[in-house]
């Protein structure tokens, strides 16, 4: 099996509404040795049994930052460079090269990311092309596509 050390990479899940989704990240987070930041509201309670059951047991080990707010993390992460993710990007994931390091904003499950934010950051904002029978790919399947990209590219590197 290959092993990845910390990825220095940073998930960031905007209001997030579905307990197994933020389960299913943990776990991916720590598999690639990422960190993951919750931005509150969030919908749930971290102890609920449907993120422990899709965390399993890797929800201890997991490195996992609460903020109050998006402005918040960024003030604590200035370094940072942030991609906000969104259907409503016309910007390729794979059209960016990646660096330890970077955020991945992803908004919640019933709306993504606010229009306001996007607008806001139109350079920073990207997208994974997908077929128009369908308005987006589930959450956790989202973020492990990019986050893997990221660690691609930060490996060949």
């Amino acid at each position: 099996m290959i092993q990845l050390s910390d990825s220095g990479l940073h998930i960031v899940l905007y209001h997030p509404e579905i307990p197994a989704n933020t389960g299913n990240i943990g776990r991916l987070c720590v598999g690639s040795g990422s960190t993951l930041h919750l931005i509150k509201p969030c919908r749930f309670l971290l102890t609920d049994k449907e993120i422990r059951r899709a965390g399993l047991d890797y929800w201890p080990k997991l490195k996992l930052q609460m903020h109050e707010s998006l402005e918040e993390l960024q003030s604590r992460y200035p370094e940072s460079r942030v991609f906000y993710c969104s259907t409503k990007s016309s910007k390729s994931y794979t059209d960016v090269e990646y660096q330890e390091g970077d955020m991945f904003v992803f908004g919640p499950e019933s709306s993504g990311l606010p229009q306001s934010l996007l607008d806001n950051h139109p350079q920073s904002c990207i997208t994974i092309p997908m077929h128009p029978y369908i308005r987006s790919l589930n959450l956790s399947n989202s973020v492990a596509i990019i986050l893997y990209e990221a660690i691609r590219q930060i490996r060949l590197a």
